[in-house]
């Protein structure tokens, strides 16, 4: 029951899908909804009681001019979240998206996920090189401008940290946000040079199967990747979401390995070396490993899970009796495009489908949602995805059957958000 503009009662005709108010994906297309809760719109006719017509400030004087570099308004405050300093990890550390306020697909590029092993690195790019050697017929090196000159691809991809969602596996975090456990994933328009076309231009020798990508930041951060990717989706990234990748995204140049585990992805890329086997460098052996109940590690498990995640409602919001929710969320995964998203309000005992907002790009992230009529009961809210693969999200239970909880990388378990009777929404697990 809602009111109209004149104060009268309106039945809605609500369609439910699934239990506990999760409602049809029709009512998204209904005039009657808009944002978070019930919304009508009312006409303005002459001088209606309640509505004030009068001119605001802001419109009666001349704000200021054009600026060299746009700033977000004073009153949209979104910020990054960053996690404590180690002082015996210099420069280490990530900070993370803010999920929660962010709408549509696309990171801005001042909100996308960091994550750094020793610091941003002042790079001068006119000092700056990018060697190819190894078992190739010709080593090339690049100087940046030379980069620039190169037929270059857009692509839209996510880029998620293999340590996203990790928290999860331990329990508690009872106070979580989707910001907090799930924020080292973003999604940008990438733009560069394939990477095949740098190697082919060098020559790969036969025996060739590995490349070894190494970082100019001081932690020379290293990964060896399969040639067969390389050769495939790579890119040399200069430009992010159509300006040059920022300091803390690599500038002046990136390694970009589409839906693999973002250490992948090699920041600040100065060298790439053709080799027979992977080097083991320190950041494939100590860590990005998935360590077993048993001990035993998996190592080389590239590519990241389908997945799926409600920004909204989410931890630390509040809901209303009464009000109908456009429950909103994000999803992706590393083997193909999004196919389908189901959403439950009552733990996964029952489900209904999600209208997916934004376009099913393969390795990039898809905008879902779904209106639900909350009831005043307690409610558990879930995500589940679909890939093009036919990859279906885990339950958390699953993955920890599968993998223990020793492991902290990897982690692609449905979240659950708890919705009490007061409204609050936290994490919890079901």
């Amino acid at each position: 029951m809602t009111k109209s503009s004149k104060g009268q009662n309106i039945e809605l005709d609500l369609d439910r899908v699934a239990a506990n108010g999760l409602l049809s994906r029709r009512h998204l297309l209904s005039a009657a909804l808009g944002g978070a809760g019930l919304a009508m719109a009312r006409p303005v006719i002459g001088q209606e009681p309640g509505i004030n017509l009068e001119i605001p400030a802001w419109s009666k004087t001349p704000g200021p001019g054009t600026s060299p570099y746009g700033n977000r308004s004073a009153h949209a405050q979104l910020e990054r979240q960053s996690g404590f300093g180690n002082p015996l990890y210099p420069g280490g550390g990530a900070s993370r998206s803010p999920l929660q306020h962010l709408q549509g697909t696309i990171t801005p590029n001042s909100l996308h996920f960091e994550r750094h092993h020793a610091g941003i690195p002042a790079i001068d790019p006119a000092g700056h090189k990018l060697v190819i050697h190894g078992l190739v017929h010709q080593p090339l090196v690049f100087d940046y401008e030379d980069l620039l000159k190169y037929q270059m691809v857009s692509k839209i991809y996510f880029l998620e940290c293999s340590g996203n969602s990790g928290a999860l596996l331990y329990g508690g975090n009872p106070d979580g946000t989707a910001q907090s456990l799930h924020g080292l994933v973003s999604c940008a328009e990438w733009t560069g040079i394939p990477l095949s076309a740098l190697l082919e231009e060098a020559g790969l020798l036969p025996e060739a199967r590995w490349i070894a990508a190494v970082g100019a930041d001081a932690a020379s951060m290293g990964r060896s990747i399969p040639l067969d990717k390389a050769m495939d989706d790579s890119l040399l990234a200069l430009f992010q979401n159509g300006e040059p990748v920022r300091p803390e995204q690599g500038y002046p140049m990136r390694l970009f390995n589409p839906g693999w585990e973002g250490n992948t992805s090699v920041k600040w890329l100065t060298q790439i070396k053709v080799t027979r086997n992977p080097l083991q460098f320190r950041d494939e052996t100590s860590k990005y490993t998935d360590t077993l109940p048993d001990r035993t590690s998996l190592q080389f498990t590239f590519p990241m899970d389908v997945k799926s995640l409600i920004t909204s409602p989410s931890g630390q919001m509040r809901v209303t009796q009464g009000d109908i929710y456009r429950v909103t969320g994000i999803a992706w995964s590393g083997a193909g495009s999004i196919r389908r998203v189901e959403v439950s309000a009552d733990g996964g005992q029952t489900w209904g489908d999600a209208l997916i907002e934004s376009q099913q790009l393969d390795k990039a992230l898809v905008r879902f949602s779904i209106p639900w009529k909350w009831n005043g009961a307690p409610a558990v809210l879930q995500s589940r995805a679909t890939d093009s693969a036919g990859n279906v999200q885990p339950t958390r239970d699953a993955v920890i059957a599968a993998k223990g909880t020793i492991n902290r990388y990897h982690n692609p378990c449905i979240q659950s958000w708890g919705v009490n009777t007061a409204g609050e929404v936290t994490n919890v697990y079901v």
